[in-house]
Protein backbone atom coordinates (compact mmCIF):
# COMPACT_ATOMS: atom_id res chain seq x y z
CA UNK A 1 0.00 0.00 0.00
CA UNK A 2 1.51 3.49 -0.90
CA UNK A 3 0.89 6.01 1.91
CA UNK A 4 2.14 9.52 0.63
CA UNK A 5 2.25 12.49 3.11
CA UNK A 6 3.08 15.92 1.95
CA UNK A 7 3.45 19.10 4.34
CA UNK A 8 5.48 22.35 4.22
CA UNK A 9 3.07 24.32 2.28
CA UNK A 10 1.89 28.23 3.84
CA UNK A 11 0.98 31.73 2.77
CA UNK A 12 4.04 33.44 1.15
CA UNK A 13 4.50 36.65 -0.84
CA UNK A 14 5.41 36.93 -4.38
CA UNK A 15 9.39 36.12 -4.41
CA UNK A 16 9.55 34.45 -1.11
CA UNK A 17 10.65 30.63 -0.52
CA UNK A 18 8.67 27.41 0.89
CA UNK A 19 10.32 24.03 0.59
CA UNK A 20 7.79 21.03 0.41
CA UNK A 21 8.47 18.10 2.22
CA UNK A 22 6.69 14.42 1.23
CA UNK A 23 7.01 11.35 3.34
CA UNK A 24 6.27 7.87 1.86
CA UNK A 25 5.88 4.55 3.28
CA UNK A 26 5.53 1.98 0.44
CA UNK A 27 8.46 -0.79 -0.22
CA UNK A 28 11.19 -0.55 -2.42
CA UNK A 29 11.17 3.22 -2.40
CA UNK A 30 14.63 3.88 -3.90
CA UNK A 31 13.44 1.89 -7.26
CA UNK A 32 10.68 4.34 -7.94
CA UNK A 33 10.79 7.31 -9.86
CA UNK A 34 9.18 10.30 -7.85
CA UNK A 35 7.55 13.24 -8.83
CA UNK A 36 6.08 16.70 -7.22
CA UNK A 37 2.52 17.22 -8.82
CA UNK A 38 -0.06 20.41 -8.19
CA UNK A 39 -3.32 21.37 -8.83
CA UNK A 40 -4.39 24.68 -8.43
CA UNK A 41 -8.42 25.58 -8.09
CA UNK A 42 -10.34 24.98 -11.38
CA UNK A 43 -7.46 23.37 -13.05
CA UNK A 44 -6.34 19.94 -13.71
CA UNK A 45 -3.43 17.98 -11.49
CA UNK A 46 -0.08 18.45 -13.36
CA UNK A 47 3.12 17.64 -13.47
CA UNK A 48 6.27 19.59 -11.47
CA UNK A 49 8.98 18.12 -10.98
CA UNK A 50 10.64 14.84 -11.02
CA UNK A 51 13.78 12.69 -9.53
CA UNK A 52 14.66 9.23 -10.51
CA UNK A 53 15.73 6.46 -9.16
CA UNK A 54 19.21 7.73 -10.19
CA UNK A 55 18.81 10.99 -9.41
CA UNK A 56 18.14 12.52 -12.85
CA UNK A 57 15.78 15.84 -12.62
CA UNK A 58 13.07 17.13 -15.01
CA UNK A 59 10.94 20.18 -14.03
CA UNK A 60 8.02 21.54 -15.86
CA UNK A 61 9.15 24.92 -17.83
CA UNK A 62 7.32 27.24 -15.42
CA UNK A 63 9.24 26.15 -12.65
CA UNK A 64 12.76 25.67 -14.34
CA UNK A 65 15.74 27.46 -12.62
CA UNK A 66 13.22 28.34 -10.00
CA UNK A 67 12.68 24.91 -7.94
CA UNK A 68 14.83 22.13 -6.75
CA UNK A 69 13.59 18.50 -6.24
CA UNK A 70 15.58 16.10 -3.97
CA UNK A 71 15.17 12.83 -2.38
CA UNK A 72 16.58 10.85 0.59
CA UNK A 73 16.09 7.25 -0.05
CA UNK A 74 17.25 6.29 3.64
CA UNK A 75 13.98 8.23 5.29
CA UNK A 76 11.95 7.69 2.36
CA UNK A 77 11.63 11.50 1.72
CA UNK A 78 10.92 13.77 -1.14
CA UNK A 79 11.36 17.55 -1.10
CA UNK A 80 10.73 20.73 -3.54
CA UNK A 81 12.51 23.41 -2.64
CA UNK A 82 10.52 26.48 -4.21
CA UNK A 83 12.11 30.24 -4.43
CA UNK A 84 11.16 32.98 -6.59
CA UNK A 85 7.49 31.72 -5.70
CA UNK A 86 4.72 33.67 -7.97
CA UNK A 87 1.18 34.23 -7.75
CA UNK A 88 0.47 31.46 -10.54
CA UNK A 89 2.27 29.07 -8.27
CA UNK A 90 -0.70 29.09 -5.98
CA UNK A 91 -1.75 25.18 -5.88
CA UNK A 92 -2.53 22.21 -3.61
CA UNK A 93 1.03 20.39 -4.06
CA UNK A 94 0.91 15.97 -4.22
CA UNK A 95 3.99 13.85 -4.16
CA UNK A 96 3.66 10.57 -5.83
CA UNK A 97 5.51 8.08 -7.81
CA UNK A 98 5.93 8.08 -11.71
CA UNK A 99 3.34 7.71 -13.09
CA UNK A 100 1.25 7.85 -9.98
CA UNK A 101 -0.09 4.71 -7.88
CA UNK A 102 -2.32 4.80 -5.78
CA UNK A 103 -4.30 6.93 -3.58
CA UNK A 104 -3.04 10.51 -3.40
CA UNK A 105 -2.42 12.00 -0.25
CA UNK A 106 -4.01 15.19 1.66
CA UNK A 107 -1.68 17.11 -0.31
CA UNK A 108 -0.10 20.74 0.77
CA UNK A 109 -1.72 24.05 -0.02
CA UNK A 110 0.66 26.49 -1.02
CA UNK A 111 -0.88 30.27 -1.72
CA UNK A 112 1.37 32.88 -3.36
CA UNK A 113 -0.07 36.73 -2.46
CA UNK A 114 0.82 39.70 -1.13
Amino acid sequence: QVQLVESGGGLVQPGGSLRLSCAASFGAFTIYSMAWYRQAPGKQRELVATIGSNGIMTYADSVKGRFTISRDNVKKMVYLQMNSLKSEDTAVYYCNQVPPFGTWGQGTQVTVSS
